[in-house]
């Protein structure tokens, strides 16, 4: 498996933005952007751990890697220094990289997926369900690109960040908005909230345009409520959206602690992509 370190995909006042890509020994003529989870945060240290380098990721990536697709693994800005919608601008940034030098990387530039986990999964589930479009006025030509991708596979994905109350993913949240989501009852309408929650969620972005997803959840997760991918998945069926949802019995969060007789969910990840993603 060869991997290109440190692809520069974007600048953000001097910070570079990376990723890295693994290419096959036979390229199958797709693409797929990988985000690893990290509650959207990192540690604040010159030597901290580079998301794209995270070890959860690594089976995920080898597995698409053999099976003929190319991966681009992503590092974003992440909290406590950086807040949304800094690290949805990025990784939408980095699909309009990708796509402008698709041929570069000796892939379809009209057919990317995107894979991840945790935080990783709520923002390829946003790279699913907005819209994405380019700004074809904008002296950058990447940035005139689609940020929109073609099929998704998101694992204990954060969904509707207004319903986390109570789960340990719910302070990450507070702190990677901004602000606090007001659920008490008898307090005042605080619609800049409201809004921002929503924004973040990609529930509330669900149309008839969302792309085909994979959903995979361990109904014993305590970090990220297990009934969000429930939901979601009946959402995207209400709006004829393809979507699989694939529990996981007795799974927490990550890769599944507690599983009971896991599925093959890393190999349904590949058979996902393959259905929605190549046979177009």
């Amino acid at each position: 498996m060869n991997c290109e370190h440190n692809v520069v995909y974007g600048m953000v006042s001097g910070l570079a933005l990376v990723m890295d890509v693994y290419r096959p020994e036979t390229q199958n003529g797709y693409g797929i952007v990988h985000i690893n989870g990290s509650g959207w945060h990192s540690a604040l240290a010159y030597n901290a751990e580079q998301l794209k380098e995270s070890p959860n990721g690594l089976p995920y990536i080898e597995a698409l890697v053999y099976a003929g697709y190319t991966v681009f693994a992503l590092n974003h800005r992440q909290a406590p220094r950086f807040k949304y919608p800094a690290a949805v601008d990025d990784v939408q940034r980095a699909v309009r990289y990708v796509r402008h030098n698709a041929s570069h990387w000796g892939i379809r530039a009209d057919r990317i997926g995107a894979n991840g986990g945790s935080s990783g999964g709520n923002l390829v589930s946003l790279l699913g369900t907005l819209s994405g479009e380019g700004d074809p006025n904008d002296l950058d030509p990447v940035n005139r690109e689609s940020a929109g991708v073609q099929c998704v596979v998101a694992r204990a994905a954060i969904l509707d960040c207004t319903t986390c109350e109570g789960y340990r993913v719910d302070p990450m949240i507070a702190d990677y908005l901004g602000m606090l989501y007001p659920r008490r009852e008898g307090m005042p309408p605080q619609p800049t909230e409201e809004q921002t929650y929503r924004q973040a969620s990609p529930l509330h972005h669900v149309s008839p345009t969302t792309a085909p997803f994979l959903l995979i959840h361990g109904d014993a997760d305590d970090v990220v409520p297990f009934k969000q991918s429930v939901v979601f998945h009946e959402a995207l069926q209400q709006a004829g959206v393809a979507s699989q949802f694939m529990p996981i019995a007795g799974g927490g969060h990550g890769p599944f602690p507690g599983a009971i007789n896991p599925p093959d969910y890393i190999g349904a990840s590949v058979s996902w992509f393959d259905e929605h993603l190549r046979a177009r």
